[in-house]
């Protein structure tokens, strides 16, 4: 018999849009490795057939409380409704084209340990695309992400990412909720700016692949696209790329300064 990793006060949280396929693995994942979780939210943003008839049978399986948005809102909607329906202390947040690594309960089991003995962390990344700019170390394999004013690099305002994570559940009242408004993209980096105005305090996983897979196959291909010239090598985008990373750079620092987040 596997053994079971228990996640006292924990929900896993999981937004889901047109990707069944995904969330059964990533469900059984979790399964597979011996994780219990005090319960289990997904939010549905109102997935086209057959994916609410799969979510049913997957409901029955996994026993998860289902929630779903009246008309396809998109993700800031989905992700604020999944947060209002969790109701246990801490969240577990991964959103449904993720898999968990074997050996990955141990690390989400320590992060677990330090929110419950520093109640002035607010969030723990596990996965990630880029490693921040400015660490800390704090034990574990995690360190604490630090905020510079005189780092030059534009990763430095992803300091909170919907990349997979732990975090308090009264997260949304302390740095606002997601504009719903807007572009996904554009309310994820208004939130991790609300973070940062607000003093956030959390912790990244430094081997920060290693915890999660995130996996899109052919037929649930990932919603979100990144610009091709911003990867071309050719010397003339990158030229162009730099400049681009300093506008952003400073078009960031102006609105850190000048705008409030989380209003």
């Amino acid at each position: 018999m596997a053994e079971t990793f228990y996640f006292p006060g924990v929900t896993l949280m999981i937004t889901h849009y047109n990707r069944s396929g995904s969330l059964a693995r990533l469900l059984a994942a979790f399964k597979d490795l011996g994780c219990k979780f005090d319960d289990i939210v997904v939010s549905d943003d109102n997935s086209k057939p057959p994916h609410p008839e799969r979510l049913k049978a997957l409901q029955a399986e996994y026993n998860f409380r289902l929630v779903v948005t009246p008309k396809n809102s998109g993700f800031p909607v989905n992700i604020n409704q999944a947060q209002d329906a969790v109701k246990t202390e801490y969240t577990l947040y991964v959103q449904e084209d993720y898999v968990p690594h074997p050996g990955c309960q141990q690390h989400l089991l320590d992060a677990l340990d330090f929110m419950n003995t520093d109640k002035t962390l607010d969030y723990i990344r596990f996965w990630a695309f880029y490693r921040y700019p400015t660490l800390k170390p704090y034990g574990k394999g995690f360190s604490e992400t630090i905020f510079s004013p005189w780092n030059l690099s534009h990763l430095k305002f992803f300091m909170y990412s919907d990349n997979p994570h732990l975090r308090r559940s009264t997260f949304l009242q302390k740095f606002g909720r997601y504009q719903e408004d807007i572009d996904g993209n554009i309310s994820e980096h208004n939130m991790s700016m609300s973070y940062i105005q607000k003093k956030g305090r959390g912790l990244f996983y430094e081997r920060y692949t290693e915890l999660f897979d995130h996996l899109n196959s052919p037929d649930e291909p990932s919603t979100f696209k990144r610009a091709s010239w911003r990867q071309n090598k050719n010397p003339l985008f990158m030229l162009l790329r730099f400049f681009y990373l300093r506008y952003k750079w400073l078009k960031c620092t102006w609105h850190l300064k000048f705008t409030r987040f989380g209003q």
